[in-house]
């Protein structure tokens, strides 16, 4: 059934991306499944409320039987980030909650295109492909698809302009290796460096570093500030899942599993795909700096260390 979605996991991310998806072109039926039945039930009957003043999606809680005809799943079940860790900290325990996800999300719909949001999300991909022989374009992580977002507004605050205006990437990991790709972002078909010159805004190297580091720490101090940062996330989920439902062929910095890239084999980094109905495109390495690319490699071999030692230490 076309325009079908199932939400593993009914927390606060998966409820945001839920409330979210409700209202999205192309999507008819939302079903949440969660271990708390009460919980996914009551997610399900207050998005259905706030969804009634538009044209809602029919959202409902569900089993995995209940997944059947799922264009899309998106995953979000698994343990959080707490204050102090990195997503790399929660390796090994989301790993076997994945690995359990996807056992009972196959047995039902071996051929939906599969959304991973849990932490680390440059790794899920990974256990879908290698565990699961799931191809490749039908694993995808949101990997840097916020953070690239988080970019775009941020430069669009400094320089006065809409974020759709703004053409710029996070590449490599989602998390502390990731590598803001200043050399490729545009604004009007100019280099952002010359926009900025000429709006009167310039870039200096320091609010460059400053822009940065906002960017690479953003989900750290919103959830030290409200405990979980679940509404970008969730915007994110909505607009990836949109672009899959309605065969749009946009692109994102999303990430899949690559056999190498710049030299390291077996990773799974965030680069720019084509999302369509059939998952994720081969992704594309655009042109990179000196800096930019050293730090890139750097990112898909901590993710590539990542992802064999999450599999090893999860071996049955």
């Amino acid at each position: 059934m076309q325009g079908k979605v199932g939400i593993i996991g009914a927390g606060l991310v998966g409820a945001a991306a839920g409330y979210l998806l409700a209202n999205v072109p192309g999507v008819s039926e939302v079903v949440l499944v969660d271990l708390d039945r009460a919980r996914a039930e009551s997610e399900a009957a207050d998005i259905s409320h706030a969804a009634a003043f538009g044209s809602p999606a029919l959202v409902r809680a569900g089993d995995y039987a209940d997944l059947d005809g799922s264009q899309v799943v998106v995953i979000t079940a698994g343990t959080s980030l707490k204050p102090g860790q990195t997503r790399l900290d929660l390796l090994a325990a989301n790993i076997g909650i994945i690995s359990s996800v996807l056992e009972r999300v196959l047995e039902v719909v071996p051929d939906t295109v599969l959304l991973f949001a849990t932490n680390p999300v440059d790794v899920m991909p990974a256990v879908a492909v290698r565990r699961f022989g799931v191809p490749r374009g039908r694993a995808i992580g949101t990997g840097c698809a916020l953070d690239s977002a988080r970019f775009r507004d941020r430069l669009a605050r400094h320089l006065g302009v809409s974020p759709s205006s703004v053409h710029a990437y996070v590449l490599g990991e989602h998390g502390d290796s990731e590598v803001i790709h200043w050399s490729g972002a545009q604004i009007a078909g100019m280099p952002l460096t010359d926009f900025a010159e000429k709006m009167g805004n310039p870039l200096p190297p320091e609010l460059r570093e400053t822009i940065a580091r906002e960017v690479r720490t953003s989900a750290y101090r919103i959830k030290e500030g409200k405990g979980v940062s679940n509404f970008g996330i969730g915007g994110c989920i909505a607009r990836l899942t949109r672009a899959i439902v309605n065969d749009e062929h946009v692109v994102f910095s999303t990430c899949t599993v690559m056999d190498e890239v710049l030299g390291v084999p077996d990773t799974c980094i965030s680069l720019p795909h084509v999302l369509s109905s059939e998952g994720a495109s081969h992704p594309f390495l655009p042109r990179l700096d000196g800096t930019e690319e050293a730090a890139l490699r750097h990112s898909a071999e901590v993710l590539r260390k990542a992802i064999q030692d999450g599999l090893d230490a999860t071996i049955q």
